[in-house]
């Protein structure tokens, strides 16, 4: 396997097998062959079993690093835990004893390296009447916080940090609370949180109404709010922290593809998988980069070749569900009733560099369109063929597809997750997002360490050029950004563009474009510079809704105290400690 320093680090510490000792014992292509032979024994369970064959095609286009599975896949395939999915919805019930059970829940999901999403808005709101008791409800950011802690606790003995998003919304009560709940830094340190915002508070927004908040254990009126002032609100909390983030209810519901089952509240910890209560996902990215060829002296995008990945990569995660060992009945039933799967991508920002479009052009969105568009329609049809050979989806007679007589494997097959760490063993540029930087320190992997990350492309286009300089690599690792450096030409200021450089409607665009074509969701940040305004965050909600998204999360540079991605390299590092790394990227230990 061609893996760099960075990525062997990660598995050494994070995935390949230990003893009880801690010696790790096996290598890279040994976890691979694990994953693929325990994903491949699903085969048996179908008419046409050949585990021997698809363990060997599953083994290639992971090997080949084209295709990797989430973590916990990586992680726990043939272990005793066995728990292979990265995303669950948990339900929190309006009781004490439904609220303890829900993080017991948590903590049995997120042992095995799963993270949880949770909507509070069923919570009756603080000094709400307890009728059992005579006093007065704590209200859900209250509850929030032991879900917090709870998190903190698992999390110090695995090998993966917990993870919890929590939705409520517009609507509730307690809502002014819940925006504001992330302004002290370092609370809800486990937390992202979102507002689930409906299309009807969006008009009262643009009329200037008052919007009612409503009382989840009656159903009737609290009071009323202003709709503007609330949105101003939540506006400037995004603005200072990061933290709200905004999920389109409505929007999501309208993708709903089993509404017969019930509404979808929230979704997983980075806001790419909207589920039902109990139901998870498994998880896995195609790898752009490497989806390539020459024509002509031309490097062409390879369609035929990434589409035999994309079927092959819809049956992998389809019999990730048939060998998974789930931590509850409650999520075995709804993950086998739904057979949901989110098939998505990675290292796209490399692909348009060796293409040489920059990410913020109009060719790139058009590229964008052709791959997503090409890969839903793949998929669907991956799905179909499993359908006929594996039976749809048990929950199909309650789903949307039995109207469109079209029988499917899976309720959902398409997913745009961010990859944080399996983009950095596949050594390629997260998700859909651009480069955040030429160079930059990556901050809370493995413990706490430091990663600095030099894109290759960009030492291999100057060289190339013979412009390479330890001085010139110097200035720009120091800034991050190659714009305003002089000896960079300007194509080359064009093509290595940057997240801080691209507009914010640019990144909107882009994750518009995928969102249209992805069933189930998009995780994209909407970068925006320190400068940024409180009226900018505000643009950039308001024009998402308007592109049909279906949530958004902002983040301007430095709004928190301590962020992953950061921006050159720290004074004690010189460009030598740079150099001597491994060619493209380096641990700061």
């Amino acid at each position: 396997m061609e893996l760099t320093a960075n990525a062997m680090k990660i598995l050494r510490e994070r995935y390949l097998l230990k003893s009880f000792d801690g010696t790790i014992k096996e290598t890279p292509e040994a976890m691979i062959r694990r994953v693929a032979h325990v994903v491949a024994q699903a085969e048996k369970n179908y008419t046409d079993a050949e585990p021997a064959k698809w363990e060997e095609e599953f083994f290639r286009m992971m090997e080949s690093l084209e295709f990797l599975p989430n973590s916990p896949t990586l992680m726990n395939a043939g272990n005793p835990i066995g728990q292979l999915s990265a995303c669950f919805v948990l339900p929190v019930p309006d009781s004490l004893e439904g609220i303890f059970q829900a993080i017991r829940n948590m903590a049995l999901v997120q042992q095995t390296g799963g993270g949880t999403g949770f909507s509070f808005s069923e919570l009756r709101p603080s000094d709400d009447i307890v009728s059992t008791t005579g006093g007065f409800a704590s209200g859900p950011v209250s509850f929030m916080r032991v879900f917090d802690s709870a998190t903190e606790s698992i999390k110090q003995g695995g090998r993966r940090r917990g993870a919890n998003m929590g939705v409520l919304r517009i609507n509730h009560p307690d809502i002014v609370d819940f925006i504001l709940c992330k302004m002290e830094p370092g609370t809800f340190s486990n937390f992202n949180i979102s507002v689930a915002v409906s299309d009807s508070f969006i008009e009262a927004y643009r009329k200037g109404v008052e919007i009612p908040l409503v009382n989840p254990r009656t159903g009737k009126e609290d009071r009323r709010i202003d709709a503007r002032y609330l949105f101003d609100l939540l506006c400037r909390a995004a603005w200072e922290t990061g933290d709200p983030g905004i999920i389109f209810l409505d929007r999501v519901n309208r993708d709903n593809p089993t509404p017969a089952l019930g509404m979808i509240e929230a979704t997983n910890p980075c806001g790419e998988v909207p589920l039902l209560s109990y139901e998870s996902c498994n998880l896995a990215s195609i790898n752009l980069s490497r989806m390539l060829k020459v024509k002509k002296k031309e490097r062409i995008f390879d369609f035929e070749r990434f589409g035999k990945i994309v079927e092959k990569g819809v049956r992998f995660l389809d019999d990730v569900i048939d060998v998974n060992r789930f931590p509850l009945e409650e999520i075995s039933q709804a993950t086998l009733g739904n057979r949901k799967i989110g098939l998505g991508i990675m290292g796209f920002a490399d692909l348009l560099i060796q293409l040489g479009i920059p990410y913020d052009s109009t060719e790139a969105l058009k590229i964008a369109e052709k791959i997503i568009s090409f890969m839903r329609k793949r998929a669907l049809e991956a799905s179909v063929s499993l359908a006929e050979k594996r039976k749809p989806f048990p929950n199909y007679p309650h789903s949307i597809f039995k109207a469109k007589k079209v029988k499917v494997r899976n309720a959902c097959r398409l997913s745009i997750a961010p990859t944080g760490t399996i983009s950095l063993i596949a050594a390629t540029s997260s998700g859909i997002e651009p480069l955040f930087a030429v160079a930059h320190i990556r901050k809370h992997v493995l413990g706490g360490k430091e990663f600095l990350e030099v894109n290759p492309l960009f030492v291999e286009a100057l060289k190339s050029r013979k412009i390479y300089s330890e001085f010139l690599m110097e200035e720009i690792a120091r800034k991050g950004s190659v714009r305003g450096i002089k000896g960079v030409p300007d194509d080359l200021k064009k093509l290595f563009v940057t997240a801080l450089d691209i507009p914010p409607m640019r990144h909107l665009k882009m994750q518009a474009v995928f969102q249209k074509h992805v069933d189930s969701g998009v995780a994209k940040t909407v970068n925006m510079k320190h400068s940024a305004l409180i009226d900018h965050v505000k643009q950039v909600y308001l024009i998402a809704n308007k592109l049909d998204l279906k949530g958004v999360t902002i983040y301007r540079y430095g709004s928190k105290q301590s962020q992953v991605l950061n921006l050159g390299i720290p004074e004690k590092f010189s460009i030598e400690h740079l150099l001597r790394c491994d060619p493209d990227t380096c641990l700061i230990d």
